[in-house]
């Protein structure tokens, strides 16, 4: 009789706990992996999700909440600042770009965005990468016109042709304006939070029915891209209007300042990790005891089969592979538990920020967990052989009565 044999007759035989142990192994195996998958993917992603700009001018404030609702539509915006400010901007000799950016109005629940078109016809979200138009075209800066994200296009139903009302603010005090727009473009999906906003012209939003009409000549943000040498301008704008001015905010490196969300919740993924960890370690604990609460049972099939020739070694070998068989069992389940979890969180992620996760994404994590795990199941599987090692062969031969 082979060692495959047994071990899956012995498999078969002990069914439940043998399930009950792959299963609680599977789970950590998939919440190890993911958690790490998850972290790096969507840090990785909000710390390049600068859509092409080096920096964001906005009212004195939180240089992460202005990162957040200048990038990702999120947060509430700092305040307002003059139009003057953005003209100054735009005329410095080492800016390349600059787009004003006013917020404040929603559409069912999405942010309109009050922009000029230069943002999507001339940024490059990526190296090499513009907006382009799935249909349509781009608004006309003089009239009543929508380009709406692929995101919100989907989720709306939106198109071409289409005619909606912009509500002021976002959520259940939203409220609709008398102002109708024309939906004239599509973007195309980008894979970035562009897909989640909708774009109208900036002097549109500004002169919206019901805003302030003081408001009338002042924006939210201007996202900046520089000529070049970067970091000679960020720090000379810097210092003009962070450390000397007091009453803009620059946020730069957009990069560094995303970083401080993962470091404000930096303690939630830990937490995570630790309860991955320790529903790991329950479940190494679960199949070393679903074996060794079988060995009495087992002491007489031990003790024939090292009557019939298999000595102490084998039977060790057979009780250790056993066990890391079970740890097999749970770190195949462990992957479709990842890409489950991996796909729930990619969907997620993009509904509320627009970021964009692969489920199937390499990571060194899944090779390190599963071998880790493997090897700890493996290692579960020495106290049950240890056991049947010391079985005493003569006195577990004696005929049953």
């Amino acid at each position: 009789m082979s060692a495959g044999t047994i071990i899956l007759s012995s498999l078969r035989q002990h069914a439940l706990s043998t399930w009950i142990a792959a299963v609680s192994l599977a789970l950590a195996a998939g919440l190890l992996t993911s958690i790490w998958c998850i972290k790096d993917q969507s840090r990785a992603a909000f710390e390049n999700s600068g859509a092409g700009f080096d920096a964001i001018l906005a009212a004195r404030g939180s240089k992460l909440q202005i990162a957040l609702n200048s990038l990702f539509h999120l947060d509430e915006s700092t305040g307002n600042i003059n139009w003057s400010d953005y003209e100054q901007i735009r005329s410095n000799a080492a800016v390349q770009l600059a787009v004003p950016f006013a917020v404040g109005d929603s559409y069912e629940g999405y942010r309109i965005v009050g922009t000029l078109t230069n943002f999507i016809t001339d940024v490059e979200y990526r190296r090499g990468q513009r907006f382009e138009m799935q249909s349509g075209r781009v608004f006309d800066q003089t009239l009543r016109e929508a380009v709406v994200g692929s995101f919100v296009a989907d989720r709306l139903g939106l198109k071409v042709g289409d005619h909606f009302h912009p509500a002021h603010g976002v959520g259940r005090e939203a409220h609709d304006h008398d102002d109708e727009y024309l939906v004239v473009g599509i973007l195309k999906p980008s894979n970035t939070p562009a897909d989640r906003a909708i774009y109208i012209p900036v002097e549109g939003l500004q002169l919206m029915s019901g805003h302030d009409p003081k408001t009338a000549e002042q924006i939210s943000a201007v996202l900046i891209k520089f000529k070049a040498n970067s970091a000679l301008v960020g720090r000379q704008l810097d210092n003009l209007y962070n450390k000397e001015g007091s009453r803009l905010t620059l946020v730069w490196p957009i990069g560094f300042v995303l970083a401080q969300l993962f470091e404000r919740i930096g303690w939630f993924d830990r937490a995570l990790t630790l309860v991955a960890g320790i529903v790991a370690l329950v479940a190494i604990g679960t199949i070393l005891a679903s074996i060794y609460n079988t060995m009495s049972a087992r002491r007489r099939d031990i003790a024939i089969l090292r009557a019939i020739g298999a000595s102490r070694s084998r039977i060790v070998t057979w009780i250790v592979l056993e066990a890391a068989t079970i740890g097999l069992i749970g770190v195949v389940l462990g992957l479709v538990v990842h890409v489950a979890l991996m796909a729930g969180a990619a969907s997620l992620l993009r509904a509320q920020t627009g970021v964009v996760l692969n489920p199937f994404e390499w990571h060194p994590i899944l090779v390190v967990a599963p071998i880790s795990l493997l090897a700890l199941s493996a290692l579960a599987g020495f106290a049950p052989a240890l056991k049947a090692y010391c079985t005493d062969v003569a006195a577990n031969l004696t005929p049953l009565s």
